[in-house]
């Protein structure tokens, strides 16, 4: 009878914290379930007589009455099986009653990943585009030190015949200029005539391209 004790506590609680109908009643159905089985426990083991605990509850208000269907009248031998106290089993909602928006047709992952990978590398090389350019534009102080060392290398081979000491003269004959015209000037006279330059050479452009930044 510890658990009959137990579910009427449990009940008097609720009661006097004004709980919800439904949970007084599913507490209700659990003790009536438990009065059955001890109920048909007696009858088999001769019938045992069964002292209720007194308990004092307060009359509730009609607004507070949980409503029972068939109150008043004995248990049909179905309720007795069952232990439910209405007519209609309480509808327990599962994960059938959420509504999902599930596409018809799903995208496969490997397609998704590829999209995104794509759109992500054309993102990186606009930006690498974009800031190359602004590096190409941005004015520079010492030639020398503009000049990489692939270029040098360039610029020695392809324009100075491979004479490094020219190459190094140069540049520093340049870098001691103190406006783009005079230097456009010496470059004209003794690079570009002298050993024979010609404008449409891509290290030409070059050339003459970081000695404009020089002197932007």
């Amino acid at each position: 009878m510890e658990r009959v004790g137990t579910l009427i506590n449990k009940l008097k609680d609720q009661f006097e914290q004004q709980a919800d109908p439904e949970k007084l009643a599913q507490t209700a159905q659990l003790l009536l379930a438990e009065l059955q089985c001890k109920r048909t426990a007696e009858q088999v083991t001769g019938g045992v007589s069964v002292q209720m605990p007194s308990v004092v509850v307060s009359s509730p208000s009609p607004e507070e009455m949980p409503v029972f269907v068939n109150a008043g009248k004995p248990a049909s031998k179905k309720e007795e099986i069952s232990g439910w106290l209405f007519d209609t089993p309480v509808e327990i909602p599962t994960l059938v009653h959420q509504d999902y928006n599930v596409p018809e047709t799903p995208v496969p992952l490997n397609e998704v990943i590829g999209t995104k990978k794509t759109e992500l590398n054309d993102h990186l090389k606009e930006e690498r585009v974009e800031v190359a350019a602004k590096l190409e534009e941005t004015p520079i102080r010492d030639l020398r030190k503009a000049i990489s060392v692939n270029d040098r290398y360039l610029f020695t081979h392809m324009l100075f015949r491979g004479d490094e000491n020219m190459y190094e003269r140069s540049v520093k004959t340049i870098n001691s200029f103190s406006i783009y015209p005079e230097a456009q000037y010496w470059i004209q006279r003794e690079l570009k005539v002298k050993l024979g330059w010609t404008e449409n050479h891509e290290a030409v452009k070059l050339f003459d391209h970081l000695v404009k930044r020089r002197f932007s």
